[in-house]
């Protein structure tokens, strides 16, 4: 077995505790006192360091750990940084209120563009979320016009977005974000939130609170302030808050009809929306198929394409005190994700995670040992899916193909995937943007997003979960479904991309006519609104996108043919 590579995941460039010290000197602790401050606390542990030099490394990392143990229960309740994230956002919004009436920064006049921001989870090699953002883009260009609307979004690593975003300025988002926020949203007229999981507890509560933090400063700046096809869930109540107070004067365009039910609740208006990624175009097939053949793939066998992830280490939550711990001895390197964030992690996280890729393996193997000859490719649409995809490389025996975005931008990622006849997917968007290429898909989910994609194909069988006790046996079926009804299959994901592209168009209407009743004078064009023809909204159409679009119309004559620009 070839030595496994070490996961190439993104980390920040420096950490904002390293600078978290006191400015007094503060006398050195003894290991039976736990710290009431930053200063104590690197003191106690630098102390520590000290007195356990000369033991072994096993011995100190003891230390450490009872440090750390000893610590949590009296320091955590006076630092939880979610909460504390959350008020200096708050009071940079009220802040910002406060500002507008002495300063209320840009401020559109005809005749100049129409200065848009774009906050969103764009540098971390998550291909599903740069697509989307991508897609937007071309969308915006399309309804705005080049030369009346100036972009520029968020990025947290320039280097992991260089090349992407034509025409957009990028502006490199710090970890420690509500200044920063403040300051650039300040400059901009219209604010629109990207990310995908907009509203939801379920990856990081800092997320959410940064999209609120974008929309609560444009609105409270009397500045266009626009969630885009963003998807509202479960939320902590400190979340919800938030949302709640700094989200009334916001228009979200929701991803689906769940999110709408949760965004009424809060009292957040909003209407109905879909996913932007369905109109992307790849890099050609030639591209991808060059990738796969080059990693091993004969390029005849059909391939089976397998998106893995770790669904049981979210959400990232803050701890201080390991953080503090791991900046001096890289104890918890493992599960540190940033900043203070940690992945969850212990031995129920890694016996979870070690059943679901058994079962995934064990489905597999089976299905190919019954005779049907498939070419596994593991593929990790976010870099941090590489240890998941190595892993369940290694239950299938290994050899296999791992291809993985911290080697491969989002055109090839996609351009590859394209190549598979079959689908495993745990993410979202490598099902969303495969489906214009005919690939028949199936879920394994930790949420409802791939549940709701299923049924919205017609194939709410094709959901399975993460934590099935029955997960192997339930998805060796599954394989077998998708070869004996392939075809049907596919005439639904047609049709479930048809209709979505219908709903892109209508979000393209809805915010045309939003932005118009705030700036009657902006140039759009007179047949742009809700007047007018969705599909007219949409950007030019990649051919396989057009294809789509063709097979629908000839199966279904009653289906009206939309007016297309085709892509240049």
């Amino acid at each position: 077995m070839s030595e496994r590579k070490k996961p190439r995941i993104w980390r920040p460039k420096s950490d904002p505790l390293a600078k978290a010290e006191g400015s007094r000197p503060v006398p050195a602790a003894s290991s039976t006192e736990l710290p009431t401050s930053w200063a104590e606390m690197r003191s106690l542990v630098e102390d520590l360091r000290v007195k356990a030099e000369q033991k072994d490394a096993e011995s100190l990392l003891g230390v450490f750990g009872d440090l750390a143990r000893a610590a949590k229960k009296k320091v955590t309740a006076h630092l939880d940084a979610d909460r504390a994230l959350q008020t200096v956002m708050s009071g940079f919004i009220e802040a910002a209120g406060s500002r507008y009436a002495l300063d209320p920064g840009a401020q559109w006049e005809p005749g100049e563009p129409l200065k848009l921001l774009l906050a969103g989870y764009s540098g971390t090699r998550n291909t599903g979320a740069d697509v989307r953002v991508e897609e937007m883009i071309r969308q915006f260009r399309h309804l705005f016009g080049d030369e009346h609307v100036a972009l520029s979004i968020y990025t947290i690593d320039p280097e992991l977005t260089r090349g992407y975003f034509r025409t957009v300025r990028q502006l490199h988002l710090p970890k420690l974000f509500p200044k920063f926020l403040f300051d650039t949203v300040h400059e901009q007229h219209a604010v629109i939130a990207c990310e995908g999981s907009m509203f939801k507890s379920k990856f990081a509560n800092a997320l959410s609170t940064m999209m609120v933090g974008a929309l609560g400063l444009a609105a409270v700046e009397g500045k266009i302030a626009v969630g885009y096809g963003g998807e509202a869930g479960n939320m902590d109540r400190s979340v919800q808050d938030l949302v709640r107070r700094y989200c009334q004067d916001a228009l979200i365009i929701a991803r689906n009809e769940a999110s709408k039910g949760v965004l009424a609740e809060l009292g957040v208006k909003s209407r109905s929306g879909t996913d932007t990624a369905w109109t992307f175009e790849p890099a050609p097939l030639s591209e991808g198929r060059k990738i796969l053949m080059d990693a091993g793939w004969d390029g005849e066998t059909p391939v089976l394409a397998l998106c893995p992830i770790n669904p049981f280490w979210w959400p990232v939550k803050p701890d201080v005190t390991r953080a503090v711990i791991n900046s001096f001895s890289g104890m918890y390197a493992e599960e540190h994700y940033g900043s203070v964030y940690f992945h969850a992690e212990g031995a129920e996280v890694a016996d979870k995670q070690d059943r679901y890729l058994g079962a995934i393996a064990g489905a597999v193997r089976r299905f190919r040992d019954a005779g049907n000859d498939v070419f596994p490719v593991m593929f990790g649409s976010e870099q941090l899916d590489r240890e998941a995809c190595e892993g369940l490389n290694d239950r299938l025996g290994g050899g296999f193909p791992v291809i993985v975005s911290d080697e491969h931008d989002m055109y090839a990622m996609v351009s590859a995937m394209r190549n598979a006849t079959y689908m495993v997917s745990s993410r979202y968007h490598a099902c969303v943007t495969t489906m214009p290429g005919g690939v028949i898909s199936a879920g394994i989910t930790m949420d409802e997003r791939i549940r709701n994609l299923m049924a919205d194909r017609g194939t709410p069988h094709l959901a399975l979960e993460v934590d099935d006790p029955d997960l192997e046996e339930h998805l060796f079926e599954t394989l077998g479904v998708m070869v004996r009804d392939g075809e049907s299959i596919r005439e639904g994901i047609d049709r479930c991309v048809y209709a979505n592209l219908e709903r892109m168009g209508r979000m393209g209407q809805i915010l045309v006519d939003h932005v118009r009743a705030r700036h009657p004078e902006f140039p759009f064009r007179p047949e742009l609104g809700e007047h007018g023809d969705p599909w007219a909204h949409l950007p030019p159409l990649p051919p396989a996108v057009q294809g789509v679009i063709e097979r629908v119309r000839a199966s279904q004559p009653t289906v009206s043919a939309p007016r297309l620009e085709p892509r240049a």
